[in-house]
């Protein structure tokens, strides 16, 4: 057991312990045991040992005497701090919650991955109250990338500890948001897969929210296959029911406007090698100019940003009391410029956004994806974050551009590993589709995988 590939992907232990070959609790144990010895503690804020060894067990007697619940039952899960877990604290990352009243009850998609057989085993860290791309956090350490092989750099926000669990091959897969990017996000910078799923295709039940007209969930796991089985019990799915199609029926769509302003040369290269792989398996491939993504930041520009007025919203009362001096400060400044967005700025962005979702499907064929980097850049060194405010929020804004224009237009994307950038830094491959094309991305993903990673 000690010798257990930790980058083992959720198909592969599947296989091992469906057939006996691996023991649910021996799982738990090693899972638990590598996350207490890991180097870097700031990536999980909590363990939830008893809690994973009894669900472990009940594992192992079910599959011993032939009353598996399928796919999924064993395999251990993190669970960003933003899930209620019953009789854990749900801190959202932030020191004015660690002292509230532990959950009395799991949240909804907690429940549904239990009913799985999956294995909770611990709460990951993240930017605080998740209100950052970045995934830097004052209060329980930020997460070092889990690919850096020269200096400490970002694991990417806000869902950070959960990409660096996945891809430090701590856990097999771990459960983020995403309200601007905070999945797709750190998948892409540690090198691993992140899907944002449409906006309520799961229940939002038991999450702590940040702006509940942009909040969405989902999986960060090692391959677009685990993806696929972990949606399926996250919406209380039996049995995967989403296949492969064949590149050569992909219509991919690559938008020239906004995404690859000021990208790093690496970036563009690894993801036109990824591109040229693609057309050569046959898939189509057209560029094409989408005024409606500058069209998004005008918006913000005049009325401010849709995130920021639900965020104060959310956090007003807290900002004018003493819990203010309690945060980050960063974190408490760009939430306070909500303050400035009136009603009306608030429902002209609202009005906007319908507008701009309506042009979306205008600009996009029957059956079209959208492809392009998940990021303009690789992961940054975090020292010079740390030392320079104006840096930080100009990095923080660039990190969150190209993915919130998916959050904006309410729809669906899938970030996939395609090679590297500056300092050997993995470059993230989003595809994205319109609101409730989840099938659809999730199938031209699975197909697309190993083409977009080199390996076909």
């Amino acid at each position: 057991m000690d010798g257990l590939d930790g980058n083992i992907s959720v198909a592969g232990l599947s296989v091992l312990l469906q057939a006996g070959n691996l023991d649910p609790v021996q799982l738990a144990k090693v899972t638990l045991e590598r996350i207490a010895g890991y180097q870097d503690q700031a990536i999980f804020t909590a363990l939830l040992e008893e809690r994973a060894l009894a669900e472990a067990k009940a594992s192992g007697e079910r599959i011993r005497s032939g009353r598996s619940r399928g796919l999924l039952d064993g395999i251990p899960v993190a669970w960003k701090d933003l899930f209620d877990t019953k009789g854990a604290v749900t801190t959202a990352g932030s020191a004015v919650l660690a002292d509230s009243p532990p959950a009395e009850d799991d949240a909804a998609v907690v429940k549904a991955l239990t009913e799985a057989g999956m294995v909770s085993v611990g709460r990951t860290n993240l930017s605080e109250f998740a209100f950052s791309g970045l995934g830097i956090n004052p209060h329980y350490g930020t997460p070092h990338n889990a690919a850096s092989g020269d200096v400490p750099r970002i694991p990417g926000g806000s869902s950070a500890g959960s990409g660096v669990a996945v891809a430090a091959g701590l856990v097999p897969v771990a459960i983020g948001t995403d309200t601007g990017g905070s999945i797709r996000i750190p998948a892409a910078l540690n090198g691993i897969v992140g899907y944002k799923a449409t906006r309520g295709r799961y229940s939002m039940q038991g999450v702590y929210p940040l702006a509940k007209s942009l909040d969405s969930l989902g999986p960060l796991c090692r391959t677009v296959q685990d993806v696929v089985w972990v949606d399926a019990a996250m919406r209380g799915r039996a049995a995967p029911d989403i296949g492969r199609t064949d590149v050569s029926d992909l219509k991919l769509v690559i938008p020239e406007t906004v995404v690859f302003d000021d990208a790093e040369p690496g970036v563009v290269t690894a993801f036109e090698a990824a591109i040229s792989r693609l057309e050569r398996a046959g898939a189509w491939i057209t560029r094409r100019a989408f005024p409606i993504f500058a069209e998004i930041f005008a918006l913000m520009a005049r009325h401010g940003a849709l995130v920021t007025a639900e965020a104060y919203a959310l956090h007003r009362e807290r900002l004018q009391g003493a819990d203010a001096e309690r945060m980050d400060q960063r974190v408490v400044a760009r939430t306070r410029l909500g303050e400035r967005i009136s009603m009306t700025d608030y429902v002209a962005i609202l009005d906007a956004r319908q507008r701009l979702i309506a042009a979306l499907a205008d600009n996009l064929e029957a059956g079209e994806l959208m492809a392009h980097p998940t990021l303009p850049h690789v992961a940054q060194p975090i020292a010079p974050l740390l030392a320079d405010d104006d840096l930080f929020f100009k990095v923080n804004g660039k990190t969150l551009r190209n993915t919130s224009i998916g959050n904006f237009l309410d729809g669906c994307g899938v970030s996939v590993p395609c090679g590297t950038g500056d300092a050997g830094m993995p470059v993230g491959f989003l595809l994205s589709g319109q609101r409730n094309e989840d099938e659809q991305l999730l199938a031209a993903a699975l197909s697309a995988e190993a083409v977009i990673r080199g390996d076909a």
